[in-house]
């Protein structure tokens, strides 16, 4: 499987299961996912949300996928995803997608979710954090 679709595959996992990620978050006192409290949206149309994470240990790819909403909360569109290295340190993310117009300048809601794909045959989501946060998009 290719870099791409395990990206593609991890953030319609987390699409999927968006719902209910944080019931199956571990709650471990080491793994964790911060989300910047601003987003950059260039003149351009391309939109980044960024922040840190860190994780111990991990079996399978392990990816940070976030997606954002504005105005409509039940609407939120998947912004990129990061690979992750679980090797215990503090470590900078930040996922991009060109914007088509959809997003503004102002205040937007974000989910990032820190996503091991595990099992065997058909790998499934583990989630070792998620993260909520209200931002603000600015002009990069």
């Amino acid at each position: 499987m290719s870099l791409r679709h395990a990206l593609g595959a991890a953030v319609a996992a987390t699409l999927l299961l968006s719902a209910a990620p944080a019931a199956g978050a571990t709650s471990g006192s080491y793994d964790r996912l911060t989300i910047d409290s601003t987003g950059r949206l260039t003149r351009y149309g391309v939109l980044t949300l960024s922040g840190s994470y860190r994780c111990r240990h991990s079996t399978g790819p392990t990816f940070i996928a976030s997606s954002i909403s504005q105005r409509d909360p039940r609407v939120r569109h998947g912004i990129g995803g990061t690979m992750a290295i679980c090797d215990g340190t503090w470590h900078r993310w930040a996922n991009s997608e060109r914007n088509e117009g959809v997003y503004h300048l102002g205040r937007a809601y974000v989910e990032a979710t820190l996503m091991e794909l595990s099992g065997h045959g058909l790998p499934l989501p583990h989630f070792h954090a998620v993260q909520r946060k209200t931002i603000t998009l600015v002009r990069r």
